[in-house]
């Protein structure tokens, strides 16, 4: 009977362990490169998702603000045809004719436009300003300092910041000659009559 050498099973419990590590690094290394290249995927997905989310909130955006943009300029052009209609109002009422049925609907008239932004402006006595007056009139008067509206000839309108009318105005300027030119103009008289009354004191 022949006995196997000593040698022999170690040798083969080496190999075995040798192609078994072989295979788990295989399977392993095959595990690690579809595990990144599925996260790859991923990546690109989660990245090709928010630049969607992202257009889709710019196009919302864009399409809130045209629709606000139409919406303003709609109601522009209605307020903008009424104005007329609310410059006979005012006349109306400036000589008592606005009564009864007719004072209803005006103030109504009024309540409705002003909710929906149009805002009137000009005042007798406020600084004139190009911007938002138109003056019709011009004089002179001692008793401004600066270019004041004294007659608010036509109201001016505006929703927010866009003037849709400018206000009509009379304007008045200082009266020239009225201004003081200051206190060392104002001590000179004295100075001279100082200096005489030394030339007297002296004679």
């Amino acid at each position: 009977m022949t006995e196997k050498p000593q040698g022999d099973k170690p040798g083969d419990d080496s190999a075995e362990e040798a192609v078994l590590k072989a295979a788990e690094e295989a399977v392993s290394g095959g595990a690690s490169e579809e595990l990144a290249a599925a996260q790859r995927e991923v990546a690109e997905r989660t990245a090709d998702l928010q630049r969607l989310q992202a257009e889709y909130q710019n196009y919302r955006k864009r399409v809130e603000r045209d629709r606000l943009t139409v919406r303003e300029i709609a109601v522009s052009n209605i307020l903008e045809a009424l104005i007329p209609v609310l410059d006979d109002i005012g006349r109306a009422r400036e000589h008592g004719e606005v009564t009864g049925g007719f004072k209803s609907v005006s103030d109504n008239l009024e309540t409705v436009v002003a909710k929906l932004g149009l805002q009137q402006f000009g005042k007798e006595g406020e600084p004139f300003d190009p911007t938002l007056h138109e003056a019709l009139m011009h004089s002179y008067s001692s008793e401004v300092t600066e270019d004041t509206c004294v007659q608010i000839l036509q109201p001016g309108y505006r929703i927010g910041e866009r003037i849709i009318r400018p206000a009509m105005v009379a304007v008045a300027e200082p009266q020239p000659g009225t201004q003081t030119t200051g206190a060392p103009d104002a001590e000179k008289p004295g100075k001279s009559s100082g200096d005489k009354a030394d030339g007297a004191a002296e004679s």
